[in-house]
């Protein structure tokens, strides 16, 4: 018995050491290359365009990030994305918890076929075309509610809510049902309470989509001053890559003399624009990540 426990002990001390080692290897695998960006937003581009760059710059330099803000509408996009995201997030959070707890209810006549139909939206589109003309029709191209109104509902986070909630207890649904609450009451007063940690994940994997979108606002909004920050950024980059092309194939001397005295590349220019965009995000992430593990369930009832 002794020598099975001295075995087992063993075996548990030889999988942490598996386990830590995994979750360092998986840590370095994402810090090192945040590293390496940060490296290159913060060093001279033509310095960093000989190489040599991993995790510290080697001329240190803001001009990457100057450049960015230079832009004139830089300011008037990054409100854009806050309005977007802010908006955008909380409409489509209220939609789609009340949409996925209307499915979970048993009593709801057809919630199997309706989930059925539901579901059978993710497996097809109807294509960029199609969806394009839906959009001019109903008079959204163009507008800043292009970016709100056919994001509000989302399919695949209904059904993670509808899943969450149908492991509520039903004795708190039928103890305020007893002292008289309505629906939405109990939607309100008992399960939004208790599931803050769907709610807190749902909303920022909407924040997170709205916040790096840029394919809405470069395809379906002509007007520079409604495209959010990260179409904005995405057209600069575009420019800027365009240019830097066009110096590289140059070969009179006054061209080969502008790109000797180019600081600002297109890959340092775009290592800027990453670290501006993410920020944000990481800014936000720790406030919601207490919520994503925590058992809010445990003890609420005894049945």
């Amino acid at each position: 018995m002794k020598k099975a426990s001295m075995f087992s002990a063993g075996m548990e001390k030889t999988v942490d050491v598996m386990n830590y080692g995994l979750l360092i290897l998986l840590s370095l695998s994402i810090l090192l290359p945040l590293m390496n960006v940060l490296a290159l937003a913060f060093n001279v581009g033509s310095d960093a365009a000989k190489g040599g760059i991993y995790f510290w710059p080697r001329e240190f330099t803001l001009e990457n990030f100057r450049e960015v803000f230079n832009q004139s509408n830089i300011l008037n996009g990054f409100m854009i994305s806050i309005f977007r995201t802010v908006v955008g997030t909380f409409l489509s959070v209220i939609l789609t918890s009340m949409a996925a707890y209307a499915l979970k209810s048993r009593t709801l006549p057809g919630h199997k076929q309706l989930t059925f139909l539901i579901f059978f939206t993710m497996l097809f589109s109807g294509g960029i075309i199609p969806y394009y003309i839906v959009l001019k029709n109903l008079s959204l191209t163009n507008s800043i509610w292009v970016y709100i109104i056919p994001a509000l509902y989302s399919v695949w986070n209904m059904l993670i809510m509808r899943s969450f909630f149908q492991q509520t207890p039903e004795g708190l649904e039928e103890a305020a049902r007893i002292d008289g609450c309505s629906d939405f009451g109990i939607f309100f007063r008992i399960i939004v309470p208790v599931s803050k940690p769907v709610f807190a994940t749902i909303a920022l994997f909407n924040a997170v989509e709205h916040w790096n979108d840029w394919f809405t606002g470069a395809f379906y909004v002509r007007d520079s001053n409604l495209k959010p920050l990260s179409t904005v950024l995405q057209e600069m980059l575009t420019k800027q890559q365009a240019l830097a092309d066009t110096l590289m194939k140059a070969s009179n001397p006054a061209q080969l003399q502008m790109i000797d005295k180019i600081q600002v590349t297109g890959t340092s220019l775009k290592m800027a624009t990453i670290i501006i965009v993410i920020t944000p995000i990481l800014m936000i992430y720790p406030l919601l990540q207490k919520y994503f593990a925590q058992g809010v369930m445990i003890g609420s009832i005894k049945e």
